[in-house]
């Protein structure tokens, strides 16, 4: 199926992919995009556009040289202002180029909306002070082939993980498969060794998540479930997702030695975010529309949300199950998961969907001696978010109180309590702990 996105039109492929599935058919990643070496990676790296749409490829690599948050009164950023604003004023000046001329390869389609999102991001957030007052215009040449390219992929007009995640890499040796040793990542908006190493660290996750979907699809394609022997394969793999968990656990716990706290939370993190209520983005040339306009988030890892549904976590408090959600639970956004997902490729929210309906949480309820191996693995996952919680709270809820780095000189900021959410406005504190205390109420209990 990777091939397939390579020669098919999205017309075929949509006809090709299953939209319903029962448990009497085996279920296939590869179906959704899936690839069994590289997960929700591409095996091969999008290529870049070329003929008229190499003018977008070529602004790109201009901006990473010239533009610097419009917030920053470094010396380097000063230095730059100019070109800056001569960037942008090019960017205004371009054709309006047709998107259709693209055509309809899904590859073709992810690689503009890359660039695209990434030019928005760039020409957004390097816009001086001065120039954003109640809302930013996003110019005609790159709002209109953006929303088109968008729509057509069923993604927002704005970046997301997958943009800077799983799309913004090359090959170190081309002559190599994908692994984190053989990846270099292209775009990084600050410049920084802390940016490139926290993508790094997202795909050192999603690649280990690899081990994960093996896991799962071998679990969910069992023949006659309740068997002895059927029932003793599916503890083997239970054992062997909680070891996995546990090496995603490790991994992000070591996230603060590799990608700096401060440097992140104020010349990373900046470039990421996307519309605000103060100065929302209006697309010149398109018709108003309510798109989603969070911004790039590791919650929108397919990795950690294909977890979730085959474990069936009840993020959006839909179920019965103990103990009942605290105050603060409630006061989280529920459908916080569930607006994540609208951010991932549609290949990808497919694959989620059809995996929720395998039950496997019913499964084990039916099945008594599968129970304390099914709460193991939840328990590894609430582990995972217990450290989630504390790195959620060094890079992002800490870092909010502190002082922006020396080299970015003084920066505008806002208050402590906006400053502390994370994408989309949300609160980082009361999303991490509802997450873990939805997958504590997971486990099954002795009724």
């Amino acid at each position: 199926m990777g091939r397939l996105l390579d020669s098919v039109d999205l017309t075929t492929y949509r006809a090709a992919r299953p939209e319903t599935s029962s448990n009497s058919q085996a279920f296939s990643g590869r179906m959704y995009d899936v690839d069994p070496d590289t997960g929700f990676f591409p095996s091969q790296p999008l290529r870049p556009l070329s003929g008229e749409f190499s003018l977008w490829e070529r602004g790109l690599v201009d901006a990473r040289g010239v533009l610097k948050l419009g917030v920053d009164r470094g010396q380097e950023a000063f230095a730059k202002c100019a070109l800056g604003e001569q960037w942008r004023q090019r960017l205004r000046s371009w054709p309006v180029v047709d998107a259709r001329k693209l055509g309809d390869k899904v590859r073709t389609l992810r690689r503009a909306h890359y660039v695209l999102t990434c030019l928005l991001h760039f020409y957004v957030h390097s816009l001086p002070s001065s120039q954003v007052q109640g809302q930013i215009i996003i110019p005609r040449p790159l709002a209109v082939p953006l929303v088109a390219v968008s729509q057509k992929l069923m993604l927002p007009p704005i970046l997301t993980f997958a943009d800077i995640v799983l799309w913004n890499w090359e090959f170190i040796d081309p002559e190599q498969p994908l692994s984190l040793n053989n990846m270099r990542y292209v775009n990084v908006f600050s410049g920084t060794e802390t940016e490139t190493n926290f993508y790094l660290l997202s795909a050192a996750a999603e690649l280990k998540g690899v081990e994960m979907l093996r896991i799962i699809e071998r679990v969910v394609n069992v023949p006659c479930p309740t068997t002895q022997s059927a029932i003793a394969a599916i503890k083997r793999d239970f054992e062997e997702l909680v070891r996995v968990i546990d090496e995603l656990t490790i991994i992000i716990g070591e996230a603060s030695k590799t990608v700096h706290p401060n440097t992140f939370y104020w010349a990373a993190r900046p470039w990421w975010n996307g519309s605000d209520a103060a100065a929302p983005w209006v697309f010149e040339g398109v018709p108003p529309s309510s798109f989603d306009l969070g911004g790039a988030s590791a919650g929108q890892s397919s990795v950690m949300h294909a977890l979730d549904a085959f474990l069936d976590v009840d993020h959006g408090l839909k179920q019965t199950r103990q103990p009942a959600p605290s105050a603060e639970n409630r006061r989280s956004d529920t459908s916080f998961m569930e607006k994540m997902r609208r951010y991932m490729p549609e290949e990808h929210r497919a694959y989620l969907a059809q995996l929720q309906k395998r039950h496997v949480r019913d499964l084990v309820q039916r099945v008594p001696a599968l129970r304390e191996h099914y709460n193991m693995t939840v328990a590894a996952l609430k582990k995972f978010r217990d450290i989630h919680i504390r790195i959620g709270t060094l890079f992002i809820i800490s870092q909010a109180k502190s002082t922006p780095p020396a080299s970015m000189g003084s920066v505008e900021v806002e208050g402590n309590e906006s400053r502390s959410k994370g994408t989309g406005g949300n609160p980082v504190s009361t999303l991490l702990k509802a997450g873990r205390d939805a997958t504590q109420r997971t486990l099954l209990r002795d009724e």
